[in-house]
C-alpha cells in the first residue's frame, strides 16, 4: 500500500506507445496483418528511410528501438497542503492538459497512450467536464463506500467499520511486517511500532473506490491529439485521500 500522510502528491506512470510517428496507416492496419512476420515489422518504430526486406525476412530497422516513451506525472489534491493529513474525501483532478502537452511534446502523431495510478488508492476513468458532476462523481461513491464510522470525515456513517482500518490489529502477518520493515519502520520495537500505526491512515474506503473504478486507462492518439469522445470528455484522477 502506496498511502501518504505526510505528502499528499499523487504520482501517475504515463507511457506512450508508438505506432507511427506520420500516418495513421500503422495505427489501422496494424489488425489487419495474420502473418507474424508482418505484424513484428508494424510493431517495431520505422521512419520513412526503413527499408524492409520481405524476401530474406530481414530490416535495416533497429528492431531494438525504444518504442515507448514514459513519464510520471506528479498531482496534488485541489484544496490541499503539503504536510496536510488526508481529508477522508474523494478529489476530482483533470489529467487531460498534463497528459496532451506529454503528447506534444513527445511528437508522437498515432499510437497509445496508457495511463496508469502508481497508488492503490487513486482511481483513472474518462467523464464530462462540469464542475456539478464532479461533485457529484464524489458523493456518489462515498454513498456507496462511506468512510470508517472511526474516521474524522463529515461523510463518515455511523455502524461502518473496515477490517482494514483496524490499525491496532497491524501489521496482519509476516507478509505485511516484512513490508513495513522494508519500508524503513522497526515494527519489533514498540515505539516503532506504534508510530508506524498512528501515521496509518484510516482509508479503506478509498481503496474499495478505486477498485470499482480502477486504475488505468488505454487511449488512442490520433494525428496527436487523445480520442475520448466528442463533446466535452476528460481524462480524471480520482485521488481518495
Amino acid at each position: 500500500m502506496m498511502t501518504m500522510t505526510s505528502s499528499l502528491l499523487r504520482r501517475l506512470m504515463v507511457a506512450l506507445v508508438i505506432l507511427s510517428t506520420t500516418t495513421t496507416h500503422a495505427f489501422i492496419n496494424s489488425y489487419r496483418y495474420n502473418n507474424l512476420n508482418q505484424y513484428r515489422y508494424l510493431n517495431a518504430i520505422q521512419s520513412d528511410n526503413d527499408v524492409i526486406n520481405k524476401d530474406t525476412d530481414t530490416s535495416t530497422s533497429q528492431l531494438g528501438r525504444q518504442i515507448c516513451t514514459y513519464k510520471t506525472i506528479t498531482i496534488v489534491p485541489s484544496g490541499m497542503n503539503e504536510g496536510e493529513p488526508p481529508r477522508q474525501a474523494v478529489s476530482v483532478e483533470d489529467l487531460t492538459p498534463q497528459l496532451q502537452s506529454f503528447i506534444s511534446d513527445s511528437g508522437i502523431k498515432n499510437g497509445v497512450l496508457h495511463v496508469i495510478s502508481r497508488h492503490t488508492t487513486t482511481a483513472i476513468t474518462i467523464n464530462e467536464k462540469e464542475s456539478r458532476l464532479e461533485q457529484d462523481i464524489a458523493n456518489f461513491f462515498l454513498n456507496i463506500c462511506p468512510p470508517d464510522e472511526r474516521s474524522s470525515s463529515n461523510k463518515k456513517v455511523n455502524g461502518v467499520r473496515y477490517l482494514h482500518n483496524d490499525i491496532d490489529k497491524r501489521p496482519d502477518g509476516e507478509e505485511e511486517a516484512q513490508r513495513c520493515r522494508d519500508n524503513g519502520w522497526d515494527i519489533d520495537n514498540d515505539v516503532e511500532l506504534e508510530k508506524w500505526r498512528n501515521q496509518e491512515p484510516i482509508n479503506a474506503h478509498s481503496h474499495l473506490i478505486s477498485m470499482m473504478i480502477g486504475s488505468s486507462e488505454c487511449i488512442p492518439i490520433v494525428d496527436g491529439q487523445m480520442v475520448i469522445g466528442q463533446e466535452s470528455p476528460r481524462l480524471y484522477c480520482l485521488d481518495n485521500v
